[in-house]
């Protein structure tokens, strides 16, 4: 990238939010650091940072609130970080618009990995998905534009997160191909599947919700 990412860390243990904080430097990113909910939605919307790493326990507003709160008005990634294991967190991370989520006890390097890896998810995106393919895709009443990253289904425009979008993207440019769980993490997230992860599993759960009539 030419610009150096601005990234915002709303951590409220002090020890996990400077070694991010140092770390996240000493590797070319722009960090500010938030130790608590209050008053962060606010500065997320007004400075538009490129990603947002939110703990899902804060005080004051809580990584959920936060995420909706944003969501509707804030362009850049959400990764949540959340020292539960409960599919429930997980899931209801992803429905209101986290980008991504990571569970406690935090590797930094595996961190940064994927940090990048939403930071650069539109061009990754574009270098997986068939060069030659339309930028639009109709199938019935759903309509796809991959530039604007917009779903309709008769004619109405339904909302959905980038994530969610991509991997709509990838499934229909697919139609008659099985892709199989390890080819679509690892399309959508640069890493490879751990037989654990279910965050594909929850945005196809997500997906059937949204586009099912």
């Amino acid at each position: 990238m030419n610009k150096q990412p601005k990234l915002f860390i709303v951590e409220d243990d002090p020890k996990l939010r400077q070694m991010l904080a140092d770390y996240f430097s000493s590797n070319d990113l722009l960090v500010t650091c938030f130790e608590d909910g209050e008053s962060v939605a606010s500065s997320i919307i007004e400075q538009q940072p490129d990603l947002v790493i939110l703990d899902l326990m804060l005080p004051g507003d809580d990584g959920l609130s936060i995420c909706r709160q944003i969501r509707n008005e804030f362009f850049g990634k959400v990764m949540m970080l959340t020292a539960s294991d409960d599919d429930f967190d997980h899931v209801a991370a992803l429905e209101i618009g986290a980008d991504d989520f990571v569970t406690k006890p935090i590797r930094p390097r595996v961190l940064l990995a994927r940090v990048r890896m939403l930071l650069r998810r539109e061009s990754f995106d574009e270098e997986k998905v068939n060069s030659s393919a339309s930028q639009t895709i109709k199938y019935g009443q759903l309509r796809l534009q991959q530039q604007r990253k917009r779903c309709e289904l008769s004619g109405k425009e339904i909302t959905m997160t980038d994530s969610e979008f991509d991997l709509l993207w990838l499934l229909a440019n697919s139609p008659d191909q099985a892709l199989s769980r390890e080819a679509l993490t690892l399309a959508l997230r640069g890493i490879e599947y751990d037989g654990l992860d279910r965050t594909v599993d929850n945005k196809i759960v997500n997906l059937r919700k949204k586009v099912r009539r």
